[in-house]
């Protein structure tokens, strides 16, 4: 029953997010444009995108129960103090999709310095870490049985800019900002309590400059989190938010004229966008190639 009703909030709150999202053919700024050509639509399968799918698929086969310590909101669906890694690969990781997302946005953008706070057991990590391999990744991760096995999937795709660290992420995160000079991309998921994530924001910008991007996951995930979403992307130094659902990317970007913020979903779920039923076609964009 739990389940149901958490779904079926979820869906409301989908549905709310589908009548408002803008596609490409909505876009006007050559930035957004960008990032919706290259984050959004890019359908191509990248070289690492098989080798992170097929850890996932290896942990969806086992069925080891794990010792869980949740220092974040918890899970609405298992509050089990004992889990598989199947069922938090299920339930806890990142889509493949969204997974994705985040690779081409750092592919895209190319930061150095990246942290993420919610290892969980290393899938976004590695989609990550994969398209930054001139990158230093930390992330930080609360349970050590899920660190211990994220860690050994680092090991297994022999990915060596990863650092991992495991404690509460109000003490690790603030010893990792001292340990570097800026940051350039930061992603909260893994603490979906309004509170700390507006805290883990303010934490941030004591480094951040005009080209980092800060990224919010599972946004809609609940009404304290919508209402988080809200609050952080009016903040004065965020020139450009852009939620896609599960995941919303904050731009600082002095370089963007005019303070935006947008939801942005793939134009093949409203084709209508395309000017099939009458709308103007003159609204349509052309985005300039750039190398990724």
């Amino acid at each position: 029953m739990m389940l149901f009703i958490f779904h079926l909030r979820f869906f409301f709150r989908w549905l709310r997010f589908y009548f408002q999202a803008a596609t490409k053919y909505d876009v006007h700024s050559p930035f957004v444009a960008d990032f919706v050509h290259y984050i959004v639509e890019d359908e191509r399968l990248f070289y690492a995108f098989p080798h992170v799918e097929r850890m996932r698929a290896r942990l969806y086969r086992n069925n080891f129960p794990l010792e869980i310590i949740d220092l974040g909101a918890g899970s609405k669906v298992n509050a089990s103090k004992t889990r598989t890694v199947r069922n938090i690969v299920r339930y806890s990781a990142v889509s493949q999709e969204t997974g994705q997302q985040l690779f081409r946005i750092v592919a895209t953008y190319k930061p150095k310095q990246i942290i993420e706070l919610g290892t969980s057991l290393g899938i976004s990590t590695l989609y990550m870490a994969t398209a930054a391999p001139n990158g230093q990744i930390f992330t930080v991760e609360g349970c050590p049985d899920i660190a211990e096995v994220a860690q050994m999937n680092f090991q297994r795709l022999e990915i060596s800019n990863i650092q991992q660290r495991v404690g509460h992420f109000k003490d690790v995160f603030p010893q990792i900002l001292q340990e570097i000079k800026q940051l350039d991309l930061l992603l909260i998921d893994g603490d979906h309590r309004a509170g700390n994530s507006e805290h883990y924001f303010e934490l941030a910008l004591s480094k951040i400059h005009s080209k980092s991007i800060i990224i919010l996951a599972d946004i809609h995930w609940s009404a304290e989190m919508e209402k988080c979403w809200q609050k952080i992307k009016q903040h004065p130094r965020v020139k450009l938010s852009v939620d896609l659902l599960h995941l919303g990317v904050l731009f600082f970007d002095e370089s963007i004229r005019e303070k935006q913020h947008l939801s942005i979903i793939k134009w093949k779920w409203k084709p209508w966008r395309l000017g099939l039923f009458n709308i103007n076609k003159s609204r349509v964009k052309t985005v300039e190639s750039v190398e990724i």
